[in-house]
């Protein structure tokens, strides 16, 4: 069966490479993105009947379907041939991880949106896709993933190590099993001889589970049905009956001291653990969440073994003999000299991840300003004094990461070109952005910064551009398009912009926006009539939007309609009253509609509030010469 799923497997990837659309990943880390972006995908609804199905026959999903425990149970295969055969670790605490993973993968997002009052995101359905593999690490990443995950946390955890003490999936599959009927059970003819034991490889003792419950009541059990196998009574069987929640222990039942581990040595163990997961976890950009949890299981492992070397008079692993009556033995020298160089890359890493931790904030910080930064008609944001720190911060962090990291971090030069655009630091943000671009990081919005820093530097040719190829990069982005149109204008390609600003009509429906800027391509291209509609139904479309306004009474004055355009710059001059140029072309038309008088009040204003402007007292001189 599970030679069968990796050909599945086969299949689905070879299935997207010859079609280049194919099903969204089946796979339970999918699921993930309901949370996070409302998305139901083929993840989600895989693992959703697979609880279902877990719920009414056990955990059987783990034991018969899932790729991970194939590669667990090859790495114990090949480990015994050696003659290693994985001893589990028996952790209290350790064990609480699975589910603390499952609940930060899948129902924290949710969490932290309703503590901070933010809108969950609309559902939407993506069954299929083009970009198969966007949601997996490369080969190198996954090789590493798959050893760590596979085979050293078989080896220093036990078997199905990572299933026992890292994976989230299992979590959720091990509260569904509670609720199983079905389960390995006994008859009388169980003589406790072990052999059931002996052989799981989902570290169940189960000779002592049927013999104090006459089932098996470990959610870890994952229905592999070895230990039924092998029983040389055939006193055991998968099948339905009481539940456990209401199955008294058997009166004879002997309780094992099922955690040899002091409390100590469980507090140093979980303390490693979380500060391996909080180390590695997106360590430059690359480690992925699974991996981390694997690698910090490895970690507590390693951390745990050099306690107990310090505080146990005996100390062995695997045949190895570290301490002896006391003394250190050889072994022991090699085993601490590791630990050390591994000390010196744990904390290395922990820097490098530190300074990743403070620019991200920075970068946060930086990506709350996108929508006024992507708008190229808005003026450069004046950044809140504390936002301009974050930012300047998260940068500083982010050269320190640079100067100090041992690789590349992926995504770090885009995440600097967002922080330079914002600061203003133009030679960075070019630099940056290239960098990015050279990476395909974020291709649209490195175009986006790169198409304003053009634009701002009147090279509006330049500015097109950029914003073309982000608009080729991905056709959904609203902003790209409306930018690319307004670059065409302003480089004179009138007729492409205004293909442009009706084809993102078109796709994304009517806005103030794009009303209002086919308005200025009309009226650059002299037609006025056409303009004045769209400036009219810009003002429809947004009432306060004042330049729409503005430009829509200037319209109605160039078409003779001086009344109609003098009600709509009165109602300019209600949303702007402190603007002198505002007051000015008011006067203008009320002294075209023969409105003198309410033409030189306006003038008088205008005056007041900016007193050297030429222009309002030329038009207040020319008002007191007017018979």
């Amino acid at each position: 069966m599970l030679i069968l799923v990796h050909l599945l497997i086969a299949a689905h990837i070879a299935h997207w490479l010859t079609k280049g659309r194919t099903v969204t990943p089946v796979e339970p880390s999918e699921a993930a993105a309901l949370a996070l972006t409302g998305t139901v995908n083929t993840g989600l609804v895989f693992f959703s009947i697979a609880i279902l199905l877990t719920a009414v026959f056990g955990r059987f999903f783990c034991g018969w379907g899932c790729h991970l425990v194939a590669l667990q149970d090859m790495a114990r295969a090949l480990l015994e041939k050696f003659g290693r055969r994985p001893k589990p670790l028996r952790s209290r605490l350790l064990r609480w991880v699975p589910m603390i993973a499952f609940v930060y993968a899948f129902l924290w997002p949710v969490i932290y949106r309703l503590a901070a009052g933010q809108p969950m995101p609309a559902l939407q359905t993506e069954f299929t896709t083009t970009e198969f593999w966007a949601t997996f690490p490369g080969w190198i990443i996954g090789g590493l993933t798959f050893l760590i995950c596979g085979f050293l946390t078989v080896y220093f955890l036990g078997a199905k190590g990572f299933c026992t003490y890292a994976c989230p999936y299992g979590a959720i599959f091990g509260v569904a099993e509670r609720l199983s009927p079905f389960r390995i059970r006994v008859t009388d003819a169980c003589e406790g001889c072990g052999h059931c034991t002996a052989v799981c490889t989902s570290n169940v003792r189960v000779h002592e589970e049927v013999r104090d419950f006459g089932m098996v009541v470990d959610s870890g059990c994952m229905k592999c049905l070895d230990c039924v196998s092998v029983c040389p009574n055939d006193a055991l069987y998968y099948g339905a009956g009481p539940l456990p929640l209401v199955t008294k222990p058997r009166a004879d039942g002997r309780k094992m001291k099922r955690f040899p581990l002091s409390w100590a040595e469980e507090g140093v163990a979980a303390a490693a653990f979380a500060a391996g997961f909080f180390t590695f976890r997106g360590l430059y950009g690359e480690v992925p969440f699974l991996m981390a949890l694997g690698l910090a299981g490895v970690l507590a492992y390693l951390v745990l073994m050099s306690f107990q070397i310090a505080t146990r008079p005996n100390m062995t692993f695997k045949g190895w003999r570290f301490k002896r009556g006391g003394s250190l033995q050889p072994a022991a020298f090699g085993l601490l000299a590791g630990m050390t160089l591994l000390a010196g890359f744990w904390v290395h890493s922990a820097i490098v991840r530190y300074h990743t931790y403070a620019g991200d904030a920075g970068y946060r910080s930086a990506k709350a300003w996108q929508a006024v930064v992507f708008d190229v008609v808005a003026p450069q944001p004046a950044i809140e004094s504390t936002d301009r720190d974050r930012i300047a911060q998260g940068f500083s962090a982010f050269e320190n990461v640079r100067n100090l990291g041992l690789i590349d971090s992926r995504g770090l030069d885009a995440k600097m070109a967002w922080q330079a655009a914002l600061l203003g630091l133009e030679a960075e943000l070019e630099t940056h952005a290239l960098a990015a671009l050279e990476k395909n990081d974020l291709p649209v919005e490195m175009h986006q910064l790169l198409g304003r820093r053009a634009f701002e530097a009147g090279d509006p040719a330049s500015a097109a551009s950029h914003f073309e190829r982000a608009v080729e990069a991905d056709g959904d982005q609203l902003w790209a398009r409306i930018n690319l149109g307004v670059a065409q204008t302003q480089s004179g390609r009138l007729d492409l912009a205004k293909a442009t600003f009706e084809e993102t009509v078109d796709e994304f429906g009517e806005s103030v926006t794009l009303a209002y800027n086919l308005g200025l391509v009309e009226a650059y291209a002299g037609q006025i009539m056409a303009a004045t509609t769209q400036f009219g139904r810009a003002v429809e479309l947004d009432p306060r939007h004042l330049p729409a306004r503005e430009n829509f009474a200037g319209m109605l004055a160039t078409l003779g309609r001086f009344e109609e355009s003098a009600d709509q710059y009165a109602l300019a001059v209600e949303m702007a009253p402190t603007d002198p140029q505002t007051r000015v072309l008011f006067a203008r038309v009320l002294a075209a509609a023969g409105r003198f008088e309410e033409a030189s009040e306006q003038v008088g204003e205008a005056l007041s509030i900016h007193p050297d402007s030429v222009e309002a007292r030329q038009l207040q001189a020319q008002l007191r010469s007017n018979p």
